[in-house]
């Protein structure tokens, strides 16, 4: 006798075939807007479909129904959690289709207020991300440091989430008195906070099994994908929009780009860690930079005239009354202009005909090329695996939506 079992093709055998499961749109793990269609060997993902859209919001088509300035609450809404960088993006493509800059002193708030929305994304996504896998102590932590720079940008322009700040040529409002001292009371926190969320999870044998080598791209794949932002730099790409396309005042910081080696959640993880700190350094660096001086370009015919200005200037009451009847007529011609947002490139394309309205007002989100790859990084993988993953590529569906 022998104890060698014969050579049988187990699914053959037993008449085994694929689990097919739909997970989402409906699902707190797929964000509400995205279905996965899963194929399952057991526990491994054999095949997996991807499916955007289902929020619906027509972005693009909303845009043409509203005057130029009237488009800047709709950019609020593509990535939340971080809408004041939406805000900047739409602002600078309208300003190149013009041919007008901000003063110097809004483009320093601007940087600010960019920052401090990318480190909202950011901790919202690695909060999230912790919680998705059981550290919910992590994201506690993460969550009151959000909180605590929802303050400051309450304080600036009166809202915690849908930020609504930035205007054509300026801003709604200048920094409050007394804000660089709120700062530096809000970023000794948060540092601390970001120290007790490292040491709870870098090095939990649990988290970072389920993190390292899980859903890993090369640097090769990731720009063929179209990748951007945190994602291609943790493939090792140190492609940062404001460092190799510098805008506002960039050029004049001084800032790392951390990158890493594997692309895989682990590094995607990292990354956005390390940028939390390099946004307060900006900050920091932006507050001690920023000169005094107006918030607003001096021509009424293109920024949104303050009250004040209304009511004590001819000028500035005519062009409000013809801008928010008639919308600031924008020069015609087309533009793109790209911006650094929290998860990759945002760029805007627009088209002008002349009036008060976009002809077209296209949004290059990150989001959507992250989440084309999700078929590329997860087949063959753990169904557990898709839920770290999909976190890391952080898929905002108000961006991603179609």
């Amino acid at each position: 006798m022998t104890d060698k079992k014969p050579n049988v093709d187990f699914h053959s055998e037993h008449h085994t075939e694929l689990l097919t499961i739909n997970m989402g749109p409906s699902h707190p793990a797929t964000h509400g807007t995205v279905k996965f269609l899963v194929d399952l060997d057991g526990e491994i993902i054999s095949r997996i479909d991807v499916e955007v859209g289902y929020l619906h919001r027509g972005f693009e088509k909303e845009c043409e129904a509203q005057t130029w300035t009237g488009v800047f609450p709709y950019t609020d809404r593509l990535d939340y959690t971080a809408s004041v960088l939406n805000n900047v993006g739409y602002a600078l493509a309208v300003e190149k289709l013009i041919g007008i800059e901000a003063p110097e002193r809004c483009q320093y708030i601007r940087v600010i207020m960019s920052e401090m929305a990318r480190m909202s994304g950011h901790y919202t996504c690695l909060a999230a991300g912790a919680l998705e896998l059981g550290a919910m102590t992590a994201f506690l932590y993460f969550v009151e440091a959000r909180e605590l720079l929802w303050d400051l940008i309450e304080e600036v322009c009166g809202a915690r989430l849908t930020h609504n700040y930035v205007r054509i040529g300026g801003l709604t409002a200048d920094l409050p008195a007394g804000f660089g001292d709120r700062v530096a009371t809000v970023f000794a926190k948060n540092r601390e906070l970001w120290d007790e969320f490292a040491k709870l999870l870098l090095k939990n044998r649990i988290f970072v099994d389920r993190m390292r080598d899980v859903g890993g791209i090369s640097a090769t794949d990731a720009k063929a994908w179209g990748y951007s932002g945190p994602c291609m730099r943790a493939a090792g790409v140190a492609y940062d929009i404001r460092k190799t396309n510098p805008y506002l005042v960039y050029d004049r910081l001084d800032f790392e780009i951390p990158v890493g080696t594997t692309g895989d959640n682990y590094d995607r993880f990292m990354v956005r860690m390390y940028e939390l700190q390099q946004s307060m350094s900006i900050i920091e660096q932006c507050l001690v930079k920023m000169p005094e001086g107006p918030i607003n370009h001096n021509d009424p015919q293109w920024r949104q005239s303050s009250k004040d200005d209304i009511f004590t200037d001819m000028e500035s009451m005519i062009f409000h009354f013809k801008n928010e009847i008639n919308g600031v007529p924008v020069p015609a011609g087309e533009v793109y202009f790209p911006v650094e947002g929290a998860n990759g490139e945002l760029g805007f394309y627009l088209v002008s005909d002349g009036s008060g309205h976009p002809v077209k007002c296209r949004v290059r989100p990150p989001c959507f090329q992250l989440t084309s790859s999700v078929k590329y990084l997860i087949e063959g993988s753990m169904l557990a695996d898709l839920i770290p993953t999909f976190d890391m590529i952080n898929l905002i569906g108000g961006e991603c939506d179609r």
